[in-house]
Formats: structure tokens, C-alpha cells, sequence
């Protein structure tokens, strides 16, 4: 049985790992086999999320601001940049581990307002607006 701290260590390990470091021989041993993926953009399993990344270009980077985790849960909030897309995605990623590795990930996505676009006049990821696109 890990703690929380501990699993919020790997799961921050495992999102630079593969989203920043694109090593993906280390990010199998931080992934569980039989992977479990709610995701409705990501194809099944870990061989579907590690498809999407080689697919992307390697500007994507992640970086997180808020890591919460309970019993085997991890939530990250955290932003996807360099992705091809005009804005980042700021998302919110839900992660179950098991036995040492990631096991099951939801998500909820959404594009990162620009101050233009922020009805509460707020950025929606860190203390800055991204520029206007």
C-alpha cells in the first residue's frame, strides 16, 4: 500500500516522463500493462495513449499547478501546451494507481481562455493569460 504522497510523486513522475521527456521505455514501467482509459479523445489503453503522444508534436509540454491525491487516487490540475492546436488544453486529470503504476485515468479538457474570453475576468491556469490567438 503507497500513501498519497508517494502516489502523487509517481503520477508527476509519469506525466514528465512521457509528456515532456517522451521516453517511453521508462514510461512502461510507470504505466500498467493493462491500462485503463476513460479518456474520449485517447484510444484504449496504454498503447492508445502512447500512440497520441508520438502523434503530437515534440513541443508538447505539461506542467501542473495543483496535485491532490486520496487512498489510490491522484487529481492534477495542470495545462498541455506545443500540442498543434491554437490554444493549450488546461485540464483536470483523475488517475487510480495500482500496484506501483498508473492503472485507470479520466479527464475533463477544455481550452485555455484568453483574457478576451475569461467571463470572470480570471485566468483559468496559473496567474497569466496566454496571449490572445
Amino acid at each position: 500500500m503507497t500513501t498519497p504522497e508517494q502516489n502523487k510523486t509517481l503520477v508527476l513522475e509519469a506525466f514528465d516522463t512521457l509528456f515532456n521527456q517522451r521516453d517511453y521505455a521508462a514510461a512502461e514501467d510507470l504505466w500498467a500493462e493493462h491500462y485503463i482509459q476513460h479518456s474520449a479523445h485517447i484510444a484504449p489503453g496504454r498503447a492508445g495513449l502512447f500512440d497520441l503522444i508520438r502523434s503530437l508534436p515534440d513541443t508538447l509540454r505539461y506542467e501542473h499547478r495543483l496535485v491532490l491525491a486520496e487512498g489510490d487516487c491522484v487529481m492534477l490540475h495542470g495545462r498541455f501546451t506545443g500540442t498543434g492546436s491554437p490554444a493549450a488544453s488546461v485540464a483536470a486529470d483523475v488517475v487510480r494507481i495500482e500496484n506501483g503504476k498508473l492503472a485507470e485515468h479520466w479527464d475533463v479538457l477544455q481550452d485555455e481562455a484568453t483574457r478576451a474570453e475569461s467571463v470572470s475576468g480570471l485566468p483559468m491556469f496559473g496567474d497569466r493569460f496566454p496571449p490572445d490567438r
